[in-house]
This record gives C-alpha cells, structure tokens and sequence, in this order.
C-alpha cells in the first residue's frame, strides 16, 4: 500500500494521534512492538505561528520512527497554511489534519472535531495545506457531529477531491466524545464507495487480535489506527500481526516484559522530558502495563507518587522480583 511516495505494508497498523501519549518515548514502545505509521501528538497550528515552545516540542521526530506523520489543527486558512510550511521543514513522511479531536477546548475555536459542522470550510482548510507542501496529506475525522448529521461520505469524496492522500475515519460522531460503541458500518460504506481510490483506515474500540481480525473482515477497511488499547500495551501491534498471520494468539507479556518496556518507556520519558514532567505525564501508563496482576495495586500508588526517577525504577525492579 502506498499513500504518496510512503510505503507501508498490505494491512498496515497505525498509532493514533492522541494529546499527551503520542509522544516520542510512547512511539519508541510502539513502533518496537510493530506499529507500521505513526503520528505526533496534534499541534496547533496557531502555536506553530506563535513559536509557543510546547508546539515545537512536538515537532520532534527521529529517524527510526519512519514512516511518520505529523498532526495538525486550526480553524484559520492562513494559519493552517504557514505551519504546513513550518511541518515541512522538519521533514516528517506526511502531515496529517485533525478534524475529529471531541474536546470542547478545541471545538470552540473552529477546529477539530468542529469542523465536521461547516464542510466548506474543512475543505477551504484542507486545500490551503495540500497548496503549502509537498508532503502527503491525510485526514482523521468522525462520523459526523452527531447522529442527526452524519455526513462522512460527502466528507470523504470531497475531502479526496481536495487532494488527500488517506482518510482515518473514527466510528463515532463529535457528541458521542469517547462513549458508546463505535459504528464502522458508515466507514466500510465509504471504502466501498465507487468513487473512492484512497486507503480508508477505521478508528474506534479496537482492542483485542481478534476484534481486529473481525473488523478487518467485516467491514473491508485499508487498515486500523489503535488508539487508547495501546496505551500501556504497546504488545497490541504485536499481536494483532501474529494473529492476523497465523491465527494464533500470542501469549501475553510476561511480569519481566512489562517491567523491561515500562523501563524503558520512563527512561526515554525523562530523557525527552527532563525528571519532573517524564515522570508525571508516565503516571496514566502505569496501570495498563501492570492490570491484571495479583494484589498489583500498593505498587502502582507508588508509581503514582514518587518523584524520583531512581526510586521508580527501584519500585519496578520489586514489581519484578515479587511476581518472579
């Protein structure tokens, strides 16, 4: 499969963009465990403009994480063209426009997920990014902003007649947030549309090698964006390729797997970071690298709490030897 000049294989897997996780020491994890692209946390595009320094934090990517893409956000035509430019120079694989973040913070401001509610000016925004660069441009979105509008086929042909390289689409509208069930019906509806040539990848309740298998087949996507199952359990890549292979179901991770990758997630964390924030931002991850653990829950309010670098890694090296 090809999305302009970027090669990724027959059925890839992608890592979702998602505010505060999708950061490098998160993609170092994931692209280990197999994720096949990936992309930034979503910067703002106003942020760029201004140099505001936790939107060119963002722009950090390393060459091992290739293919990669970077996300951007705006309402503003101009804005959204000149941090096109800005994206381009750090040279990421592609550059790819949020118009599915649900949050009220970014709603409000005309961009994200608030979009979906002015089709004209998605497609205004999105030509005046596809003019500014000569990466690939791709899109995630939703559904629609809720049920009474769900508009994701007019959407995605206009969005491809733009001149968009590929569309993630999440099986919820704006007003679902994260709740309820995704619906990919709509999305294996736009995939079978005649008229669409692009790779249509589905977002939305993946979880599990066999859910995956399931959606592949029923609903006929070019492939999966993994979003929160992959937080804390990057092993999802893994074993969703294994069981898509093979149709056998990898074994979990081991207590010393966990512990060697949570390790390792930390370490990179405080080394992009610096001690204080690496270690504060890591605290979401810890309970999904160690759910399901006997009596696991002393440990993790010590992960929650400590401020110390060293002594986390002490209390995950006692993680190791008690269930050893």
């Amino acid at each position: 499969m090809h999305i302009g000049p970027v090669q990724l294989p027959e059925f890839p897997l992608l890592l979702a963009p998602m505010e505060d996780v999708s950061d490098p020491p998160f993609r170092m994890v994931c692209k280990a465990m197999g994720a096949d692209l990936m992309y930034t946390e979503f910067i703002s595009s106003e942020g760029l403009i201004r140099d505001a320094i936790k939107s060119k934090k963002k722009l950090d990517i390393y060459e091992y994480e290739r293919p990669i893409g970077i996300q951007i956000f705006g309402g503003d035509e101009e804005a959204m063209a000149l941090s096109a430019k800005i994206v381009e120079a750090v040279q990421p694989d592609l550059l790819d426009i949020n118009f599915g973040c649900p949050v009220k913070k970014v709603v409000c401001k005309g961009a994200g997920a608030g979009v979906l509610k002015d089709v004209d000016l998605m497609i205004k925004l999105t030509r005046a990014v596809v003019k500014s660069t000569h990466l690939p441009v791709t899109v995630k979105t939703r559904l629609g902003w809720d049920d009474h509008s769900i508009n994701i086929m007019e959407v995605a042909l206009r969005l491809q007649e733009a001149g968009i390289k590929a569309l993630t689409i999440h099986g919820r509208t704006r007003m679902q947030m994260y709740k309820g069930e995704a619906r990919w019906e709509p999305i294996a509806l736009v995939k079978q549309h005649p008229e669409i040539e692009i790779p249509i990848f589905g977002n939305g309740d993946i979880d599990s090698a066999e859910k995956a298998e399931a959606y592949k087949n029923r609903f006929g996507v070019s492939g999966l964006m993994i979003g929160r199952a992959a937080i804390g359990y990057p092993w999802i890549f893994k074993e969703i390729k294994h069981y898509l292979k093979t149709g056998v179901q990898l074994p979990p991770p081991s207590v010393q797997e966990r512990v060697s990758v949570c390790k390792l997630h930390l370490t990179k964390s405080v080394e992009w970071k610096g001690e204080k924030l690496g270690i504060l931002e890591m605290r979401n991850h810890y309970a999904p690298y160690f759910k399901g653990l006997p009596e696991v829950k002393p440990f993790r309010n010590q992960l929650v709490t400590l401020q110390s670098y060293r002594d986390l890694l002490d209390v995950l090296e006692t993680i190791q030897q008690h269930y050893t």
